[in-house]
């Protein structure tokens, strides 16, 4: 018989078996002793370890390798990309389309290297005939005049590309068709304006600067050599003869008179002229078909829809690349005194 031992007496409690150590189960490095221990006795362990080094290495080499090729083919694409916009010149389509409505812009100052120069019309406009899709060509004009010559060339080309492929010429003004721009719109067979266009300034001027008396005010002396009396009539800084003003003068008359040709030519019976038809005067585009400049208030639209009845139009324009208009802003930049002063010694349209 057990005697049970008073409370409060050593061993008195009852025995429980200790709790398990869960912050030691979770430690990880109460295995570490024995992997590296079995690790350590497997053979061979230390070539496995660099072989893995090896590998890994080798893998990163050719991932940055990858990578490296990919970078250099997209700046690859890019430059290309880039020099197609650059150097790739914006022409009109020569694919052969259905029917349409074909326009030419010609906007800004009608000058050699402008986008409204000759070169880049008459291309334009040659597509355009060309194209077998297109219904008629429509003349979008919006400019202020300028060079004679480039005016007269597009004028021509016009006439003969009308003979040639029998397809009507429409001009478009928007907000400006002055001087050399309506030289060109004469030989449209129709003239549409805005109510509130500009239209006419049928005249020619040769402007610039006399700065002699300014020189003697201050004892500047003007050292200019010529071979021939008359090579230096149009030099600012030397005095100008009665004889050289009358010869500039005859010029414009001339080429005056051929501009009025053409608009006689171009617009015929329709013309009603008066005194100041031909005197350099511009009107609103209002004014301009009550005097037979123009022929109808109309817009693009109204022309593709109600005129040529092809409402779907297709834009044959020529214009620079990005290349050659930073060209031309740095050489407007460097140069564009030198520029402005030679065009000012040449007849112009505006």
């Amino acid at each position: 018989m057990t005697t049970p031992l008073p409370p409060g007496t050593p061993g008195s409690e009852p025995v429980h078996p200790a709790a398990p150590d869960l912050w030691a189960q979770a430690r990880p490095e109460s295995a570490a002793p024995a992997s590296a221990s079995s690790a350590a006795q497997s053979p061979g362990w230390e070539r496995e370890v660099l072989e893995n080094l090896v590998m890994a290495t080798i893998r990163e080499q050719r991932a940055a390798r990858r990578w490296r090729l990919f970078g250099r083919m997209s700046w690859l694409l890019v430059l290309l990309a880039l020099g197609w916009m650059m150097f790739g010149r914006d022409v009109a389509t020569t694919t052969v389309s259905g029917p349409h409505t074909a326009v030419v812009d010609i906007k800004g100052e009608i000058a050699t290297g402008a986008e409204a120069s000759a070169e880049f019309v008459v291309a334009a406009m040659r597509s355009a005939f060309e194209d077998s899709g297109s219904r008629a060509v429509v003349l979008l004009i919006n400019s202020p005049g300028g060079s004679p010559v480039q005016a007269g060339i597009i004028y021509d080309e016009i006439q003969r590309l009308k003979a040639k492929h029998s397809k009507p010429v429409y001009a478009v003004v928007e907000e400006t068709c002055a001087s050399a721009a309506y030289y060109i719109a004469a030989a449209a067979d129709d003239i549409f304006v805005d109510k509130a266009s500009i239209v006419g300034s049928i005249g020619v001027l040769m402007d610039g600067f006399g700065f002699t008396g300014t020189m003697e005010k201050l004892g500047v002396e003007r050292r200019l050599l010529t071979a021939g009396e008359n090579k230096g009539f149009l030099d600012p800084f030397s005095p100008q003869t009665e004889a050289q003003r009358l010869h500039a003068q005859s010029m414009l008359n001339q080429i005056h008179q051929q501009f009025i040709n053409a608009v006689k030519t171009g617009r015929g019976e329709r013309l009603k002229i008066d005194s100041d038809t031909f005197s350099g005067l511009f009107w609103t585009g209002q004014q301009a078909v009550e005097m037979g400049l123009a022929d109808k208030l109309g817009n693009l639209d109204y022309v593709a829809r109600e005129i040529v009845k092809v409402e779907e139009v297709i834009d044959y324009t020529r214009r620079d690349n990005v290349a050659e208009r930073l060209a031309k802003k740095f050489g407007a930049a460097i140069g564009g005194g030198a520029v402005q002063t030679m065009r000012s010694a040449l007849p112009v349209l505006r």
